[in-house]
């Protein structure tokens, strides 16, 4: 059996993920605690007792996150399962600074600060109402890029997410987004749904981000993962520090390919998914992706522990 570990991505977040974890292995409470302590502010405090509408915001919800899937790795290691487990790593979108974090590239306070600013930076790119992003289900990708072409008459609207065989996200323009979604269900989609986010993500409307995230990436000392990256805007693995540096600027507005990068790691012999962190959307989209392929939720104790007999 050869395993890869995936992070998720935003959306995965509930009130009082990784506590369990927190009280149960001391050094999956040190991640929390050297997370507020990057932040300068008690990020675990609004994790683990805040409202659900504050820690959705993208500033918080990336760190978040990322702690929450570190606090998970942390869990792991004290069971004796180190990152060699894993043939390979990938995140979705901001889960992929926890997989690099995770391999060692990117120190646990730098990936929190790196966040912090991605998050802040991808809210401000693009004011609020002025974009806009749907799933589109039951159209493939090569349909959905064909309705986003259509639908854009002069605006932005794109592919963002090719999530699974039956879901790609479009992103862009509010109304080329409002365009797409009808256009996608007169083209034969089962549905489209306009997601609740704050901003349009991954597509050329984040490029005062993309901006953002060059300056502060060039800032930070990456290293060789310890184990090969899936990048979510190539598909395919990478492990040289200015690549990866270059595809972390390239992915804010890049789409995330995570369909491919799942059948990638499927032709490089993965057979199993460990899921690292909150929630279990990655496993749905695998499990949409390859029937054959197995997938664990690693997110609690029970999860860890179940991992052990893996």
């Amino acid at each position: 059996m050869t395993v890869a570990f995936v992070f998720p991505g935003q959306g995965a977040q509930t009130i009082g993920m990784g506590k369990e974890l927190a009280e149960a292995y001391p050094a999956a409470k040190a991640v929390f605690d050297e997370v507020d302590e990057a932040l300068g502010e008690p990020l675990s405090g609004l994790i683990w007792e805040g409202d659900i509408e504050t820690l959705t915001l993208t500033r918080n919800a990336q760190p978040a996150l990322m702690a929450t899937s570190m606090a998970a790795m942390r869990a792991l290691e004290a069971e004796g399962i180190a990152i060699d487990r894993a043939a390979f790593v990938a995140g979705h979108s901001l889960g992929e600074y926890s997989a690099l974090a995770a391999a060692g590239a990117i120190s646990l306070a730098d990936t929190a600060r790196l966040l912090r600013t991605r998050g802040a930076a991808m809210q401000d790119a693009v004011p609020v109402g002025e974009g806009a992003m749907a799933a589109i289900l039951g159209l493939d990708l090569e349909a959905v890029r064909a309705v986003a072409a259509e639908a854009a008459q002069g605006e932005v609207c794109q592919a963002a997410n090719d999530n699974d065989p039956t879901q790609v996200v479009v992103s862009g323009s509010k109304a080329a987004v409002e365009r797409a979604a009808e256009i996608a269900k007169e083209k034969g989609a089962k549905r489209a749904v306009m997601l609740p986010v704050s901003a349009p993500f991954h597509c050329a409307l984040m490029q005062p981000a993309a901006d953002v995230m060059a300056e502060a990436l060039a800032g930070v000392e990456i290293k060789s993962p310890a184990v090969p990256l899936i990048a979510n805007v190539r598909a395919d693995e990478v492990t040289d520090p200015d690549m990866i540096r270059a595809l972390l600027v390239e992915q804010v507005t890049g789409s995330v390919r995570w369909r491919e990068s799942v059948q990638a790691m499927a032709a490089k012999g993965v057979t199993e998914f460990w899921e690292i962190g909150a929630g279990k959307a990655l496993s749905g989209m695998i499990r949409k992706i390859d029937r054959e392929l197995a997938c664990r939720q690693v997110g609690s104790p029970d999860g860890v522990k179940a991992a052990l007999d893996a």
